[in-house]
C-alpha cells in the first residue's frame, strides 16, 4: 500500500515523488520525540481511528434494512468506495491545501463534522443494525428501502466522510508532511482492515469518540486561524 500511494503520488504530483515522501517520513520520525511533531502524530491516530469507525457505523446502519445478501454487498461496496476514495484525496491533498482560502473552508466543514458527531453521540436514537457491522444500532440513521437506494446512500456518505478524514489529517499534520502521509495510508489501512473492530469499540467505550471529537475540534479551530492568517495561503491575504 504505501508502495502504491508513492508510485502514484508521483504521477499526481503531490508528495515530490517516491523519493521525497520516504525523506519526508524519515526526517518527521526522527524528530518524533519532539512536541509539536509528536501531538500531530496522535491527533493523526485519533482521527483516523474514530472516523474510520465512524464510517463503518454509517455503511452498516444504511444497509441494515435489506436482505442478508444485499447488505452484505452494499457493506462491501461501502468499504471498497471509503478505501478508494480516501486514496483519491490522499493524492491531491497537498495541492489543494496551497489554494487559498481551502485550508479556511476546511476548518469550517470540520466544525461541521465535529458539531454532528456531538449530535449523535448526544443523541443516540436507536436504529436498525446490520449483524456485520458492531455498534450501528446508535447511529440514528434511517436504513435505506432497496440496493440501489443503499448504495447511492453509502457512495454519497463516503464521499463525504473520506474528504472529512483526508482534510483533519492533513490540517493536523499540514507542517510535517511525512507524518501526513503516514496519516493518510493509516486511514486507508484502518478503513479496510480494522473499521469494523473500531466501531464496536467505539460504541463500547463512548469516551473514544469524545477524545475524537475534542481532537477534530482542535484541528477545526486551528485550520481556521491558520487559514485566515497565513501569509500564503489565507483568506486574509485578499483583504490585505
Amino acid at each position: 500500500m504505501l508502495d502504491f500511494l508513492m508510485q502514484a503520488g508521483a504521477h499526481a504530483g503531490g508528495f515530490g515523488g517516491p523519493a521525497g515522501m520516504w525523506d519526508a517520513i524519515v526526517s518527521d520520525f526522527s524528530n518524533i520525540t519532539e512536541p509539536a511533531a509528536f501531538a500531530a502524530f496522535l491527533q493523526v491516530l485519533m482521527i483516523d481511528i474514530v472516523l474510520a469507525g465512524d464510517n463503518a457505523i454509517v455503511v452498516g446502519a444504511l444497509a441494515a434494512g435489506l436482505p442478508a445478501d444485499q447488505r452484505r454487498k452494499v457493506i462491501m461496496i461501502g468499504v471498497l468506495a471509503a478505501l478508494v476514495l480516501r486514496i483519491a484525496f490522499a493524492l491531491v491533498v497537498t495541492q489543494l491545501m496551497q489554494i487559498v482560502g481551502l485550508i479556511f473552508v476546511g476548518g469550517l466543514l470540520l466544525v461541521w463534522v465535529a458539531w454532528k458527531m456531538w449530535r449523535e453521540l448526544r443523541e443516540g436514537a436507536h436504529s436498525a443494525g446490520s449483524p456485520e457491522i458492531e455498534g450501528d444500532e446508535h447511529s440514528g440513521l434511517k436504513p435505506a428501502k432497496s440496493f440501489a437506494g443503499a448504495a447511492w446512500a453509502v457512495a454519497v456518505a463516503d464521499v463525504s466522510m473520506s474528504l472529512d478524514n483526508v482534510l483533519a489529517v492533513a490540517g493536523a499534520a499540514r507542517d510535517h508532511p511525512g507524518i501526513l502521509i503516514v496519516g493518510l495510508i493509516f486511514a486507508v489501512a484502518l478503513m479496510g482492515l480494522a473499521a469494523n473492530i473500531i466501531a464496536k469499540y467505539i460504541e463500547r467505550y463512548r469516551w473514544i469518540a469524545y477524545v475524537g471529537l475534542v481532537v477534530i475540534l482542535y484541528v477545526a479551530v486551528k485550520m481556521i486561524v491558520d487559514g485566515w492568517v497565513d501569509p500564503s495561503v489565507g483568506v486574509g491575504t485578499l483583504f490585505g
